[in-house]
This record gives C-alpha cells, sequence and structure tokens, in this order.
C-alpha cells in the first residue's frame, strides 16, 4: 500500500491523513452544476480521503486560486496519460471527486500547495471554458446506500486483514497506519481509504472509483489487496535472503579471524606448515638458477596470499609440480654390452639391426660418458614388437621405461601444456610423464607418432619438433611450468605403422629403423619362446606338461593367420589354451601334445589356402605383391577382353597411379603388338576391363605395373602366366622395370601364400640378400631388367 501521494507535477509524496469519516456537513453539501478542473497526474482521490498537493501548472494554479475564493469546491480527475503536460478535455478520466479545498499554503518558492479532501464523486459534462482554466458542467454520482449485512461485514474485516497483514511485512509503513485502519467504521470510507493508499497503478484505481455499486468495489478491492500482498511477502522474502546472506558472509569473516587466532596459538596455520614443507624441499633441489629464482618468487607471493583467495590454488599448485619435477635427478646407465645383448636377445627374436644399433649406442656412452640421446623411430606392421621392443631397451641400459601414446592427439597443448591460468592447466604430456618417473633420463616411447592429429585447435606435431630435435631440446619451454627443462638425456623412441603419415619435418628429424614383417620360422620360434609360455600362464596351465610342436605351430601360422606380426597367431594359440583349460577342469588331466587333427577340431576348418593361387591359372589373371601399413600382401590382376572400341575400364577401387600403371603397360603393349605377336588391330576392336578384387579395399602405388603388363599380355596373346609366380616392379614406356619398395615384407608375404617363384627388378636383389636364407627357401627369384625378360618369363 500507498504511504504518500503524487501530485499533479510529480512533487513529492506526502503522507495521506483521514480527517473524519462521516461529516455532517457532507449532507448538506450543495454542488454547483459546473466546477472548476484540476487533472492529477499519478493518482485517484477518492471521497473522504485528503490529499496534500503541490501545484505547479499556471492553469491548475489560477483554477485553486479561484475555487478557493469561491466556495473551495474544486473537480479533481486523474490523467490518462501521466506524460502530457497540457492536458485537454479528451486526456482527462470521465469519472472524478469533488474535493473541497481545506487549506491553501503559498510556498516561498512561488508554487502553491493545498490539502484538499475529496466528497462525492462526478461524471464530467461538457467543457464550458478552457482559459484562463478548464470549467466544466458535472453530475454528482452518489455512493449507493450498503445495508449492513453478514457478507459486507466479512467483506470489511477481509479488506481490514489483508491491509493489516501489508502494512506489518512492509519495512516502510509507519505502525500508526495499522491503527487508523482499525479505527475506521463507516464501510464506504474504508473501501476509499485502502483504495486511495493501494500501491497499484492509475488505470487499477481509476476503475475502482468508477464502480458505483459499494460491494462491487470492495470484492475488486480484495483482489487486488491479496496480490500486492504477495507481492510484499515475495519482496520480504528476497530482502531477508540477501540480508541472510551478508550476514553469513560477517559471520564467517569472524569465524575464520577467530580459527587463525587459535591456529596461531597452537602452533601455527596448516598453510603456513606446508609452505614451510616446501622451503625445506626446495633446499635440496639442484635447480637452475631461472627455477630458483621463479620458486622464491611465488613462495614470497603465497605467502602474502589468504588460502581462499582463487590464485592461491593456482600458485600453490605451480610450485608443487616445481618440486616435484626431477631437476638434474639422473639414473645410472649400464654399460655392460653382453648384458644387453643377452637381455634384448632374451625378449625379442631377430631384429638384428636393431639390436646392433643400440648397441652401438651403449658403447658410445660407455666410451665417453656422455651424448646426446639419439631419436629412433621404428617402422613397420602391427603386432611385430614395436613397444614392447622399447620396453625391452630400457630394461638393457637400465633406465625407467615411460610410454606416451600420440594416436588422436589433436591439441598442441597436450604436448606444451596450458597456461597456469587457465582452470584445470596442466603440464603437457612429455613433463608430465618426466614427473611420474622421477627421473630426467628415462626411456620415452612415443607410440602412433603417425596418428597425431591436425584441426583448428592446434598440430601437436609441429610441437613435437623441438621435442624430438636433439640440437633444441636442452632447452624445452613448457607453458605451465614457464621454465625450459632439459630433454637431451631422454632416450626418445618414436612407433609407427606408416612414415609417409608423419609431418615431413618431424620425419626429418628421426633415425627411422624399418622393422619387417617375420617369416613362418620366424614366427615358429616366436611362438616356443614367448607366445606359448604366456599363454599358458595366462590361462592356468602352468602345471601340465602340454607341448606345442613346431609342425602343430606352422599349420596355425600357415592356415589360419595372414599377418606380418604375431598378434592374430596369439589369438589363435589363447583359442586353443582356453578349449585345454576346459579339458583339464573337466578330466583333470590333459594329454602332453596337440596333434594336427586336434588344431582343426579347435580352431574349426583352415581359414587360408594355397590352392587359389592354381585354381586361377587362366589367361589374363596375374599375382602381383603389395605393400600395406599392416605388412606384406597378395593381390590379383585380372583382364578380361571384349567386343568394342578399344576403352579401358578400371576397377577395384585403385588409386592414380595404379591407373596409370594399367594405361602405361596398356600403351607400351599397343606399340610392341607384333613383337609379342599380337594383332595390332586387335586394340581398336576389343574393350579391355582390367579389374584388381577385392573392390572395397583402396589400392594405390608404382609396384603392380609389371603385374599390369603380364596380365594383359596373357589377355591378349591367350598364353598363361606360370603357376605359383608373383612379381612386383615399375614400369616404364620406353620397357624399363624399376625398382620398389617393401620388399622383405612382399616375399614374405610371397612365402607364407606358398609361392614359388618370385619375378622383380634387378636392383632389388640387395633387397632380397639382406633377408635370413632359412626364410626364402624354396622361393626362386627372378630379376629382371625390361619387359621383354618379363614377359618371356611369365607367359607360358
Amino acid at each position: 500500500m500507498n504511504k504518500f501521494m503524487l501530485s499533479d507535477e510529480d512533487a513529492d509524496f506526502l503522507p495521506i491523513i483521514p480527517i473524519n469519516e462521516n461529516d455532517e456537513q457532507d449532507k448538506n453539501l450543495v454542488i454547483p452544476d459546473s466546477l472548476p478542473l484540476l487533472p492529477l497526474k499519478n493518482t485517484v482521490l477518492f471521497p473522504g480521503v485528503v490529499l496534500p498537493i503541490t501545484v505547479g501548472r499556471d492553469k491548475s494554479i489560477k483554477a485553486v486560486n479561484q475555487a478557493y475564493k469561491n466556495d473551495k469546491l474544486i473537480g479533481v480527475l486523474s490523467q490518462k496519460d501521466a506524460s502530457v503536460e497540457e492536458p485537454v478535455a479528451d486526456d482527462m478520466c470521465e469519472i472524478g471527486t469533488v474535493a473541497k479545498i481545506v487549506k491553501l499554503i503559498k510556498m516561498p518558492d512561488g508554487g502553491t500547495t493545498i490539502i484538499i479532501q475529496g466528497k462525492r464523486r462526478f461524471r464530467i459534462g461538457e467543457i464550458i471554458q478552457s482559459d484562463p482554466f478548464y470549467i466544466a458542467n458535472v453530475q454528482t454520482l452518489n455512493e449507493d446506500e450498503v445495508t449492513p449485512d453478514e457478507s459486507f461485514e466479512a467483506h470489511s474485516g477481509s479488506i481490514k486483514d489483508l491491509a493489516s497483514q501489508i502494512i506489518q511485512i512492509s519495512p516502510n509503513m509507519p505502525a500508526e497506519a495499522a491503527i487508523i485502519l482499525k479505527n475506521i467504521e463507516s464501510p464506504s470510507f474504508l473501501v476509499n481509504f485502502v483504495s486511495s493508499n493501494l500501491n497499484s497503478d492509475v488505470i487499477e484505481k481509476q476503475n475502482l472509483l468508477e464502480i458505483d455499486d459499494l460491494k462491487s468495489r470492495a470484492e475488486k478491492l480484495i483482489e487486488l489487496l491479496h496480490k500486492e500482498l504477495q507481492f510484499a511477502e515475495l519482496k520480504n522474502k528476497v530482502t531477508t535472503k540477501t540480508r541472510t546472506e551478508i550476514d553469513k558472509q560477517q559471520r564467517e569473516y569472524f569465524l575464520q579471524q577467530q580459527l587463525k587466532s587459535i591456529k596461531d596459538e597452537l602452533g601455527g596455520d596448516a598453510n603456513d606448515r606446508e609452505i614451510i614443507e616446501m622451503k625445506k624441499k626446495a633446499e635440496a633441489k639442484n635447480w637452475s638458477e631461472a627455477a630458483k629464482e621463479m620458486f622464491k618468487s611465488n613462495i614470497a607471493k603465497l605467502e602474502r596470499m589468504h588460502p581462499s583467495t582463487p590464485d592461491y590454488s593456482v600458485i600453490y599448485n605451480h610450485l608443487d609440480i616445481l618440486l616435484d619435477m626431477p631437476w638434474s635427478e639422473y639414473t645410472k646407465d649400464n654399460y655392460d654390452l653382453k648384458h644387453a645383448s643377452k637381455i634384448l636377445d632374451a625378449d625379442h627374436y631377430g631384429m638384428k639391426k636393431i639390436k646392433e644399433r643400440i648397441l652401438e649406442y651403449i658403447a658410445v656412452l660407455k666410451l665417453k660418458g656422455d651424448m646426446k640421446s639419439p631419436i629412433l623411430c621404428f617402422t613397420g606392421a602391427p603386432g611385430i614388437g614395436k613397444t614392447s621392443l622399447g620396453k625391452s631397451i630400457a630394461h638393457a641400459i637400465g633406465r625407467k621405461y615411460v610410454r606416451v601414446s600420440l594416436g588422436g592427439l589433436h591439441d598442441e597443448s597436450e604436448i606444451r601444456g596450458h597456461r597456469k591460468t587457465y582452470i584445470g592447466a596442466m603440464p603437457g604430456r612429455v613433463i608430465q610423464n618426466i614427473r611420474k618417473i622421477k627421473t630426467s633420463n628415462p626411456l620415452m616411447v612415443l607410440d602412433e607418432i603417425d596418428k597425431v592429429g591436425n584441426d583448428f585447435r592446434g598440430d601437436p606435431s609441429s610441437a613435437l619438433l623441438e621435442v624430438l630435435d636433439p640440437e633444441q631440446n636442452n632447452t624445452f619451454y613448457d607453458n605451465y611450468l614457464e621454465l625450459e627443462y632439459d630433454l637431451s638425456k631422454v632416450l626418445f623412441i618414436a612407433t609407427a605403422n606408416n612414415v609417409q603419415n608423419i609431418q615431413p619435418a618431424l620425419r626429418d628429424r628421426l633415425e627411422i629403423i624399418d622393422l619387417s614383417g617375420y617369416a613362418v620360422e620366424e614366427k615358429i620360434q616366436i611362438a616356443q619362446r614367448h607366445l606359448v609360455p604366456k599363454e599358458k600362464e595366462a590361462h592356468g596351465l602352468s602345471k601340465p606338461k602340454l607341448k606345442i610342436s613346431d609342425k602343430v605351430l606352422q599349420k596355425i601360422i600357415e592356415n589360419y593367420t595372414r599377418e606380418s606380426g604375431v598378434r592374430e597367431l596369439d589369438r589363435q594359440l589363447a583359442s586353443i589354451m582356453r578349449f585345454k583349460a576346459k579339458e583339464y577342469s573337466l578330466r583333470g588331466k590333459i594329454p602332453p601334445t596337440i596333434s594336427l587333427q586336434e588344431v582343426e577340431k579347435i580352431l574349426g576348418t583352415q581359414r587360408y589356402s594355397n590352392e587359389i593361387y592354381r585354381m586361377a591359372n587362366i589367361p589374363g589373371v596375374a599375382v602381383g605383391l603389395a605393400w600395406t601399413y599392416v605388412g606384406g600382401d597378395i593381390l590379383f590382376i585380372e583382364t578380361i577382353l571384349s567386343e568394342g572400341k578399344g576403352e579401358l575400364k578400371l576397377t577395384g577401387n585403385l588409386g592414380n597411379v595404379m591407373k596409370e600403371s594399367a594405361a602405361t603397360a596398356l600403351s607400351y603393349l599397343q606399340a610392341n603388338a607384333k613383337k609379342y605377336g599380337i594383332d595390332p588391330s586387335v586394340f581398336s576392336k576389343k574393350n579391355i576391363h582390367v579389374h584388381v578384387p577385392e573392390g572395397a579395399v583402396p589400392k594405390d602405388g608404382p609396384s603392380a605395373g609389371v603385374t599390369m603388363l603380364s596380365s594383359l599380355a596373357s589377355a591378349f596373346t591367350g598364353r598363361k602366366i606360370k603357376p605359383y609366380l608373383a612379381m612386383t616392379g615399375e614400369i616404364t614406356l620406353r620397357g624399363q622395370v624399376l625398382p620398389v619398395g617393401g620388399i622383405k615384407e612382399k616375399v614374405l608375404a610371397a612365402k607364407r601364400a606358398g609361392l614359388k617363384e618370385i619375378l622383380m627388378c634387378a636392383l632389388n636383389e640387395k633387397d632380397v640378400k639382406e633377408i635370413d636364407g632359412n626364410f626364402i627357401k624354396g622361393v626362386t627369384f627372378h630379376y629382371v631388367k625390361n619387359m621383354q625378360q618379363v614377359l618371356d618369363m611369365a607367359l607360358v
């Protein structure tokens, strides 16, 4: 409810004071047919209610002075729009209140203040004068007589109760207002008094004034009072909650001060003790001058901060990591070459080139005492032991081992770290792992370096350039540490499946060592030495004497796996061990050996067969050798001729280079058709379709050139290609055969597939000589220099 009232000039509110409820003079009051008009901006005058008003507009002052001289009666109307400074007849409401000017006061500033009391409601008629002020004909509206009954008494009681509740919960309401309210006896005056003091807008008050029936007006007033009470309760609730929060903060502050005093009496704060412990740790650290200065600066900041401030935890965590880092702390390397060689041989079979490189590194360390660690990169097919070899090397030279998986990494902050001001900031992966391993010269394996991502969030491979450059990594800068850290003593070993996917600048910093796939004989040795004992122990078969012969292993390798590594072989051995574990649990014993027939019973029918290479022996079909990221593989190239106009169609999901090889082979055949007994006119009469099966697998590269040529020549001449013959090599239009890569993987793939002869470029002979002769027994190699030799050798 309102305690104040607006003037016609938006002057300050003044208290509303009821003078009396029923004045005897009101009954005898004679109201003339025409009255001067006083428009009010933001209020509505009700009968019986007294209002003090400051009058400022010229017309209003003249109207008030004229009325005060005559009978002191004036017609008070509310403006429809309070923003109108000079209202006309249409700007005023139709129904207002006849008011008596009780007192007129001339103010020192030239203004006029009047105290008016509402008498009766009236309806405005014709405007008979507009200057110097408004005079209008008026029709008085008498209040309906109310017969006292229980219903109306209940309305009056509700109005008093609601108004009293609003007064109680409104902090700005004087207590006297409730007393005045209780002493009002006249029902009509009660309704008018409460309506006038209602905290509602002018429109709602005007609507109340215009209701003739007093009972209906009372019902409308009760509705508005309910709304105001709800608003007052909500406002009071918000105010109380805000005050409670402020009180709570003050209470917590005083409690914190008391707690601090108690802690001082008990011997200091826990945070102070932590800072003292940090200082003690720092004394034992052998760190650089820059790190020492940063620690002193940040510990001084920490001492000045309150533990509840946000920056406290940021600086504390930063100092904690600084103290956890192994500054100039190194493990002692084992320079015993025989010991290292023994461990490497025990952990991995074969891999002579890599073992020699590691032994060379240890030998130089032994002689010189110190050297920059090389950045090695092991590349090869999955499952050949690249990652486990890193662990074995760490064991051999006595270093701690840590592995960092880079597969799918897309944010360069994962390498360099985040700035410590960010929420959840932490050092990069390299610094995190050095902190975890507690030494500055671990062996760190960067696994799957070829699968590092690159998008809008950054390029981690570019961040790795600094890590993996021996000339720069002695001053590696981590964004979180905000210091340089020496990584030159870390032995980094990267692993990758495909070197081509590594960023060129990064690849240039790596010493790449190829790990080729295993031959069948090597897989048998690996299985006997490592896989079978591991799977026996994993399946609880350590006690029973169970052996798997080399012949059984060979059958598993040739008929159930097609891979360069040994992961699939390991899974097949696990299947056998599970079968034997079930048998042992049921019977309590198992046979000491596994027969060839039993392998088929456990693993099912053989998955791979070499018979396909014999069955494919028809004109137009040649067998090629391919290199994939999982190792060597075999692919067929099929050519068929049909009536047409000499169009060449290539299918099988071929890449651009492979398509160009096919076009080159066809052009060479066309140019040398007579030489090979082919009618030149046939090229314009036949459509040629070249297909490479397994169309879902993308294929590309130049090494299928000789295979394409042989397939096309076979189709055009009708001569078959020699059975069990595989070939690889790039071709030129001049008829030359060029060397290709991945020879060891391709040769081993041919051996696994049961092929007996391999045709390749003479310049690849050196690559074949690097393969252990025991692994390629039974395979005949044909080295060629030109296409004439290829076709002479391939066609029968």
